[in-house]
């Protein structure tokens, strides 16, 4: 049986004096060399890991650890963490080191948390089956020949293979649920806001949000509440104070559920997870809540409003990225606009490059009201849409995914097959409303299916409530 599966068992071990921080860091870090094919890691961070349990069992010793001392988290690549490299898995940001630790991870490391290495992930955040870094794939650990699903592909490895507690990833438009999903452990969404993004290497900026993975939800709303709250360096973070998550996991009274008729008779829908979702739905019935069939006419327009204005905010993003001042530059360059043009041309993946050209196409001037400005239209219908019915009912339920884990090359040469990927995931991102994937089952070749919730704004308690609810061994019994 595997150790540290969970936060509440190191800190049990810690209490009754069984281990120590400095052996927990070893523990993992034996599980991140045995298991080394996966590729999840692409730097580990050994001695400041180790350091740091020194100093942590020092307070521990003194009565003076913070709620998160001996837990050990991952942070993807596109995460600053100050002294140590961050290249958003690109060739273009290779040898950089952050001059500082963003909001999020330092609000963990202030609590006591263990820092343990940077985790692979597709360049920049783009991609869904993490096929698209500079470091190589990272391999599903149920079935090495499958993606983990992506961008945070390594991020949720390093949770399925125990490599860590917990890791961090960011969700642009389901980069943390998918995966999740691929790999059969919890990820979570939070609203938009809700986390402080200074210090997260941008993708899109009114989408990208800093989720969590875990094994359990105890660990996961722990970590959020941790993370969670207003941040004097991004005006964009929310001042709505933040819930004591973890403490709120009991669920106990009849919900309003709809799900959307729309993505559970999806023809694009494997099988057996439209199967899974209405065994879910069916007990929700049997368990005495009220569970509703909606339409959402509007499922054919989330995904091109999504990919229009997510590369367009990715091309004004990724301008800065030049070759001036940081980063890769070219050697081949003759004068300064050769120099931004091969340097770009060079250190920019493949996927990355065409997301720019798409994000720019939609930003000129003979484009711009056909593409951009009206899509920043339909995103309102559908943010409006989705609230409304949540106003109307408590949750909606919906598959994670339209399929299970795909074979690595499945997609790699039709882009908007793998763009297809994201078509359940996309509106509560577009939406900026939280969203959870839990495991709900196995196919019939053993791979995990996800299962989806959402709520309105700031109710993350309630996603976690309900979630640990459809977790729990008496709901599937």
């Amino acid at each position: 049986m595997e150790k540290f599966r969970s936060f509440d068992e190191i800190r049990k071990s810690l209490e009754k004096k069984e281990t120590d921080c400095k052996a927990i860091v070893k523990y993992y870090l034996s599980k991140i060399e045995t298991k080394a094919q996966l590729n999840a890691f692409v730097e580990v961070y050994s001695q400041s890991a180790l350091a740091q349990a020194a100093a942590i069992d020092e307070k521990i010793a003194a009565g003076k650890a913070g709620k998160l001392a001996g837990m050990v988290i991952g942070i993807k690549d596109v995460l600053c963490f100050n002294e140590h490299e961050s290249n958003a898995s690109s060739k273009i940001l290779e040898g950089f080191e952050s001059q500082f630790t963003g909001t999020a991870v330092q609000r963990l490391i202030d609590e006591d948390a263990i820092i343990i290495g940077r985790l692979n992930c597709d360049e920049f955040g783009m991609g869904s089956s993490n096929e698209n870094s500079v470091h190589g794939k990272v391999l599903n650990a149920i079935d090495e020949s499958r993606v983990p699903g992506g961008s945070s592909g390594g991020s949720a490895v390093a949770v399925q293979a125990n490599l860590c507690t917990v890791s961090l990833g960011t969700d642009t438009g389901g980069s943390v649920r998918q995966p999740a999903a691929f790999t059969g452990v919890i990820g979570i969404k939070p609203t938009y806001s809700r986390v402080s993004r200074f210090g997260l290497i941008a993708y899109a900026s009114s989408f990208d949000t800093i989720g969590v993975f875990s094994n359990n939800i105890q660990d996961n709303a722990l970590v959020l509440e941790t993370m969670a709250g207003p941040d004097d360096y991004d005006s964009t973070s929310s001042r709505k104070p933040v819930p004591s998550y973890s403490k709120l996991l009991h669920f106990d009274k009849p919900a309003k559920i709809a799900y959307l008729k729309e993505t559970v008779h999806s023809e694009a829908l494997q099988p057996e997870i439209k199967a899974n979702t209405l065994n879910v739905l069916e007990k929700l019935k049997e368990e005495g809540h009220t569970v509703e069939e909606v339409n959402f006419p509007l499922l054919d327009y989330v995904l091109p409003t999504y990919y229009i204005l997510t590369t367009a905010e990715a091309s004004s993003n990724l301008s800065r990225f030049d070759g001036v001042k940081y980063g890769y530059r070219t050697s081949n360059a003759h004068n300064l606009e050769s120099m931004y043009k091969l340097t770009r041309t060079e250190g920019f993946g493949e996927e990355v490059k065409r997301r720019i050209m798409l994000g720019t196409f939609v930003l000129s001037a003979s484009y711009y009201d056909a593409y951009f400005t009206k899509a920043q239209k339909v995103r309102k219908l559908i943010k409006d849409f989705t609230e409304d019915l949540l106003t109307k009912y408590d949750y909606i339920v919906l598959p994670t995914t339209p399929s299970t884990a795909f074979k690595f090359g499945e997609h790699s040469n039709d882009p908007v097959a793998m763009y297809l990927e994201d078509m359940f995931t996309v509106q509560a991102s577009v939406s900026g409303v939280p969203s959870i994937s839990i495991p709900n089952g196995k196919d019939n070749k053993g791979l995990p299916i996800g299962l989806q919730i959402m709520t309105n704004s700031f109710k993350e308690a309630e996603l976690y409530a309900f979630a640990n609810y459809l977790t729990a061994a008496a709901f599937n019994k």
